[in-house]
């Protein structure tokens, strides 16, 4: 008979292991508290904002809490085991790290940290098209073999990023399917943020206001570095990231299609995974198409404003998905959300913006320190819900709230 004395000095013992400048983190909320304060406004903003009205992600959030479980009990759920399939590899977690553009300028070399952190793991951290880091220094010393691409409805260009990438490494490709053009992030503008930069008296204003991060990100990467670039948007680098003339370009992404998506297919020998899908004729057409997976995503509440939360698209999407791999992103901070999301036909899931917020405000040991706490979320859960695998995961562990 298990000591609930004995579990709760197990429990203290790994409090006391945690480094002492982390112990006040005990959620994953907890970290963006924190990176409120540390970082500019311009920059928290971007982060965690939204698009227009935040309709779709606040839904992305609420739409975890229209379900509840219903635990079963005196099971004898000794021995659980986290580790989950994906794409024919055994993650040892059934999370990781979503892509995230400009994570070099929210935390000292953000790219790195999120990919080497995953890694330790036993998970993935995908390197983002938006990163401000090489993906050839990203698979290097972070050891990522997942790159998230926006591409332009141009044969040449994607053939000649498809090459770069492979010659990096990277075995899996994420296309980002929902992002034709740039949606309208009014946040950005009234916070601003802008990419490239433009100099103003506001944005010199929040860097003297923040000298934490000014100091410890912003410079500390400059004297590494050099001035940032847009690096993995194509096959050459980009423009800085600072500039007064400069416009960010969209590399007519209005121009991507499935012609595209099978032109990628017949070019890329890893696996290929189409993220962005929230209809099931879409992920239908992906499984047609020979896609090995596809992400069920709104992109984080950033693009179309009031569109579905992916759980809530994922039942349907997960009857049409055939044998591809069903993963999910938006919205999930506990370890009851991921196994809500797995309850419901996810394969896997992605956590994107408070593992940035942990690299923000403590680097890596930030990022290993909630990557600690999902998995030691989801493993009380499991328990108290009476299960010892995620393969005993269903449906009838829920009910939709009245």
């Amino acid at each position: 008979m298990t000591d609930p004395i004995a579990t709760d000095a197990i429990a203290t013992r790994k409090v006391s292991a945690t480094p002492r400048h982390l112990r006040r983190y005990l959620a994953l909320d907890d970290f963006e508290r924190r990176a409120r304060r540390f970082l500019p406004k311009a920059i928290y903003g971007y982060v965690a904002g939204g698009v227009e009205t935040d309709q779709s992600l606040t839904m992305n959030r609420s739409s975890f809490t229209d379900l509840s479980f219903v635990p079963k009990v005196l099971r004898n759920v000794a021995g659980r085991d986290l580790s989950h399939p994906l794409l024919g590899v055994t993650q040892s977690l059934p999370f990781g790290i979503a892509p995230m553009g400009f994570s070099a300028l929210v935390a000292p070399d953000g790219d790195v940290a999120l990919a080497r952190a995953a890694q330790e793991a036993g998970t993935l951290a995908i390197c983002s098209a938006a990163s401000l880091t090489p993906l050839e220094r990203v698979a290097q010393a972070g050891k990522s073999r997942w790159f998230q691409a926006y591409l332009p409805g141009d044969e040449r260009r994607v053939l000649a990023l498809l090459d770069r990438l492979q010659a990096a490494g990277f075995e899996t490709l994420v296309v980002t399917a929902d992002v034709p053009v740039a949606a309208n992030r009014e946040n950005n503008a009234r916070n601003g943020f802008d990419a490239p930069f433009r100099m103003s008296p506001d944005l010199v204003w929040q860097g003297i206001t923040h000298p934490g991060w000014t100091m410890g990100t912003l410079l500390r990467g400059m004297r590494r570095t050099g001035m940032p670039h847009f690096e993995n948007m194509e096959a050459v680098q980009g423009p800085p990231l600072f500039s007064r003339t400069l416009v960010r370009s969209t590399i007519a992404r209005d121009r991507l299609s499935w012609d595209e998506v099978a032109l990628i297919r017949r070019n890329w020998p890893g696996k290929v995974v189409l993220k962005g899908i929230l209809a099931p004729d879409d992920a239908r057409r992906a499984a047609d198409e020979g896609m090995d997976g596809i992400i069920v995503s709104n992109h984080g509440g950033r693009q179309l404003d009031g569109a579905i939360a992916p759980l809530h698209a994922l039942p349907a999407i997960r009857v049409v998905s055939g044998d591809m791999s069903v993963m999910l992103d938006g919205g999930i901070r506990r370890g009851t959300d991921i196994l809500k999301a797995l309850a419901l036909g996810a394969d896997f899931v992605f956590v994107g913006r408070p593992f940035l917020f942990a690299a923000a405000v403590a680097g890596v040991d930030g990022v290993r320190h909630a990557l600690t706490l999902m998995r030691d979320e989801i493993d009380r859960d499991m328990a108290l819900l009476g299960i010892t695998r995620l393969s005993d995961l269903s449906p009838d562990l829920l009910r939709t709230r009245a």
